[in-house]
């Protein structure tokens, strides 16, 4: 038996990102706590692809205030991240974690479609 909501449909109890990239509760603070240094409320994290790097793509990942026509915007814990329609079939169940360590400090990102990556990390194919 399957649950259903008042107008019969099927009810869902975990929600997908309408781009498929997930953003961890760490980076998430990560980036709620740069806003707050910055005085900026009216900031989204974009993620997007571009042709470039030693592998084919280099990762695009900064601070926007626009949405464009065409945008997938999806909200983890009040910060909203956006992928433009053409970065979203490479980015379909990535990752985004900020790491503080002695190694690494800084986002990183998981992303099961790359195939290869540079030696710097920045590039994927």
């Amino acid at each position: 038996m399957s649950l259903q909501d008042t107008q019969g449909s099927p009810a869902t109890t975990e929600t997908t990102p309408a781009h498929g990239v997930v953003l961890t509760d760490v980076a998430a603070g990560k980036v709620k706590s740069l806003l707050e240094q910055e005085g900026r409320d009216d900031l989204r994290l974009r993620i997007g692809v571009q042709p470039g790097g030693c592998s084919g793509l280099i990762y695009q990942l900064y601070f926007d205030e626009r949405t464009l026509d065409g945008d997938l915007v999806e909200d983890f814990a009040g910060v909203e991240v956006v992928v433009d329609r053409m970065s979203a079939p490479y980015l379909d169940g990535a990752t985004i974690d900020f790491a503080d360590t002695i190694e690494k400090q800084g986002f990183t990102i998981d992303n099961p479609n790359a195939g290869g990556s540079c030696a710097c990390g920045d590039s994927f194919s």
